[in-house]
């Protein structure tokens, strides 16, 4: 049921807010609507239509929202015609990609776009949004209003973005759902490694994205690098929970049919679509997962894709990859050489990322103390347990 109704919850936003508008009001309205829907269901069992049945409670509360603004800016007339169009049936759009849009309109931060998303398009509660991010439930509900005020503010109409600027708008839209799967696959803090709610949330309106717009080549690769990288997810921690590296999984555990579906994905894209950077990871994503063993891997053209990317859409961790191939290919010495220069960049300065690389590295020169010293020095600086944990245990093993 639960999934039932986070399926349901953009089906039910989208009618209303073309019906009656106001993004914020109609979205308060889906939520009491689903909070009914979970009560009552249980106990009187599912409705032939949910849909139906969801849009009905829901545009009732809305109208009664109405009804007291109404009463308030004395606008009774308009309240009884809304209310005497209330029965009339709601056309079985779905408006889910105008909402994603909508949810990650430019005057949001991205912060607010990943909450609102979730919330509004995903269906989660605001209880389960601060769970998956370790902040107060008073954070997201805070986040979430300003959001919904900001759009309101904005002036934004429920449709989708005009041609001209359909390509910004869509990069927003997949950034938020590459943070969101991000922070499920390797969470940023916290006990856990992983937060599944999060990356299937993230992989499921990728997938719904794709079935949208299935001429957008990087909607596509971002759906395969999901599910290329969350193929790996059984294998990724010891049945104590402690973080398995990529070269020592057990690679029988990874999920081989979604590996086919994201290698196949991604292979299509690139033969039929302009080359984007989720293309490009994907593609990389796909090289590690073909190998047998970790020995297999084809870091040449690991490198190769690495150094596109870096052209195409910089950033300190896709340098920080490149450094890991180059040494793979040359030596762990020429990667040293270059991780020195990079380690200056202010976004990787103290990013423990840097200190597991060298560590990874000197490790593999042969330098034993200096590697010992900075995978203790990684550990220091992530707030991911599980990743502290198993930086702490190299050092140990050294």
């Amino acid at each position: 049921m639960e999934q039932l109704l986070r399926e349901l919850a953009p089906q039910i936003l989208g009618p209303l807010v073309r019906r009656y508008g106001g993004f914020d009001t109609c979205e308060d309205a889906v939520q009491e609507a689903l909070l009914a829907a979970s009560q009552q269901w249980p106990v009187d069992g599912l409705p032939d239509n949910p849909r139906s049945w969801l849009i009905t409670v829901a545009s009732r509360r809305r109208i009664e929202m109405l009804r007291n603004e109404a009463a308030r800016q004395r606008r009774e007339e308009t309240v009884a015609s809304l209310e005497a169009a209330e029965p009339a049936p709601v056309a079985q759009a779905d408006d889910t990609l105008t909402l994603l849009f909508l949810c990650c309109h430019p005057s949001l931060t991205p912060p607010s776009q990943v909450a609102l998303t979730l919330r509004a398009v995903g269906g989660l509660t605001t209880g389960e949004i601060a769970r998956a991010f370790l902040v107060p439930e008073s954070t997201i509900g805070q986040r979430i209003s300003r959001a919904k005020s900001k759009i309101k503010a904005s002036g934004a109409e429920f449709r989708l973005p005009p041609p001209e600027e359909l390509s910004d708008r869509l990069a927003a839209v997949l950034h938020v759902l590459y943070l969101i799967f991000n922070e499920g696959y390797t969470a940023s803090s916290g006990e856990s490694l992983h937060r599944v709610e999060l990356s299937a949330e993230a992989t499921r309106l990728t997938r719904q994205l794709r079935d949208r717009l299935p001429s957008e080549g990087e909607v596509a690769g971002l759906l395969a690098l999901m599910l290329l990288t969350d193929a790996r997810r059984p294998a990724r921690t010891s049945p104590s929970g402690a973080l398995v590296p990529l070269p020592e999984q057990d690679r029988t555990l990874w999920d081989s049919q979604a590996v086919a579906e994201g290698t196949d994905l991604v292979t299509e894209t690139l033969r039929t679509a302009p080359v984007g950077p989720y293309q490009l990871q994907a593609a990389i994503a796909a090289v590690h997962d073909e190998a047998a063993k970790a020995e297999d891997t084809d870091w040449r053209q690991i490198l190769v894709l690495y150094e596109l990317l870096e052209t195409m859409a910089p950033g300190p961790m896709v340098t920080l990859n490149r450094i890991v191939a180059v040494a793979m290919v040359h030596g762990p010495q020429a990667g040293l050489d270059r991780l020195d220069s990079a380690a200056a960049e202010p976004a990787l300065k103290d990013h423990h990322r840097v200190a597991a690389v060298r560590a990874h590295l000197l490790e593999l020169a042969g330098d034993v103390d200096a590697a010992r010293e900075a995978y203790r020095q990684a550990a220091a600086l992530t707030l991911s347990l599980p990743e502290q944990r198993y930086l702490e245990t190299r050092a140990a093993t050294l």
